[in-house]
C-alpha cells in the first residue's frame, strides 16, 4: 500500500545521500509521492542533481531561505509546475561554527540572528509563501533536536534556534489549522550528516545515545523517513502542533 499516492511533496534541505531530508524524500517517493527539491547554492546543485535523477524528482529549484525574494520566486516556480502542494518538508538549519563551541554567553548578536533566521524564521517564511498553494489536508514537517529543550554541550545558538522553531510549529498549526493544514516537527536523534560535523564533540553524543537510550542504538535517516511518512500521510489526520521524537527513546531518560 502506497500511503502518498498522488501527493506532491516539496522537500527543502537535501544536501547529499546522508541528509535526513534525503531519507525523508526517498521514503516519500517509495510511497508514491511526486517530488520537488530545492538547493541553496550552486555547489549544492551539483550534489543533488544525481539525487534528483535517482528519485525522479519533477524539478529542482534554487531557494536561499534567508532571502524573501528567493522564497517568492520559488513559490511562483512551484505554482507554475504544480497546481497545489500536499507536503512541505523544512530540513534547514545553520549556525556559524564559532557559535557551536565554547560558551553560549559569548554568542555574537550577528551569529544569534543568523541562527534564528535560517533555522527558525525560514519555516514561517516558507509557510507564508506557500499558504495559498497548500491543499486543504496538507502537511508541513520540520526537523528539530533534543537540544531545543535541554542543554546539549556546544549546541548553543542552534539549541535556542530549535526552541524557537518548535514554538513556531505550534503557532503555525493554529494559523493554518482552520483549512486542515497540519504542522508538526520531528525531533530526530543525532545522525552523521554534514551539518552535524560542525558540532564539537559530536562523536561523544553518538556514543552516549548507544549507551543510555532505551534501544541502545543511534537512529538512521530511514527511521526519520518512516516517521515523516506517517506525518505526511492521512494516517496523521488529527495530529498537529506536535513534536515527535525519533531518537531511540533517549528523550525519556533521566539521570
Amino acid at each position: 500500500m502506497k500511503l502518498l499516492e498522488g501527493k506532491k511533496a516539496l522537500v527543502f534541505g537535501v544536501v547529499n545521500e546522508r541528509s535526513i531530508a534525503y531519507g525523508i524524500a526517498k521514503c516519500f517517493v517509495e510511497h508514491g509521492a511526486s517530488l520537488g527539491l530545492s538547493y541553496a547554492a550552486e555547489p549544492i546543485l551539483k550534489r543533488i542533481t544525481p539525487i534528483a535523477q535517482e528519485l525522479e524528482a519533477d524539478f529542482v529549484l534554487p531557494c536561499n531561505v534567508s532571502s524573501d525574494e528567493e522564497i517568492a520566486r520559488a513559490a511562483a516556480f512551484v505554482k507554475d509546475k504544480w497546481d497545489h502542494v500536499d507536503i512541505l518538508v523544512h530540513s534547514i538549519a545553520f549556525a556559524r561554527r564559532e557559535d557551536l563551541a565554547g560558551r553560549f554567553i559569548d554568542t555574537s548578536r550577528e551569529g544569534f540572528s543568523i541562527a534564528l533566521d535560517v533555522s527558525a524564521y525560514s519555516l514561517v517564511a516558507l509557510c507564508r509563501a506557500f499558504e495559498t498553494q497548500f491543499s486543504d489536508a496538507a502537511s508541513v514537517i520540520t526537523l528539530s533536536y533534543y537540544g531545543a529543550g535541554k542543554v546539549v554541550a556546544n549546541y548553543n545558538a542552534m539549541g535556542v534556534a530549535k526552541s524557537a522553531l518548535e514554538a513556531s510549529v505550534r503557532y503555525l498549526a493554529v494559523d493554518l489549522g482552520a483549512r486542515g493544514v497540519r504542522v508538526n516537527a520531528i525531533s530526530a536523534g543525532p545522525v552523521k550528516t554534514m551539518a552535524a560535523s560542525a558540532i564539537s564533540g559530536f562523536k561523544t553524543i553518538l556514543e552516549r545515545i548507544e549507551e543510555k537510550s532505551p534501544m541502545r542504538r543511534n537512529i538512521t535517516i530511514e527511521d526519520v523517513g518512516k516517521s515523516a511518512l506517517y506525518l505526511a500521510s492521512d494516517l496523521s489526520s488529527g495530529t498537529t502542533g506536535d513534536v515527535v521524537f525519533v531518537d531511540s527513546g533517549y528523550n525519556i531518560m533521566g539521570v
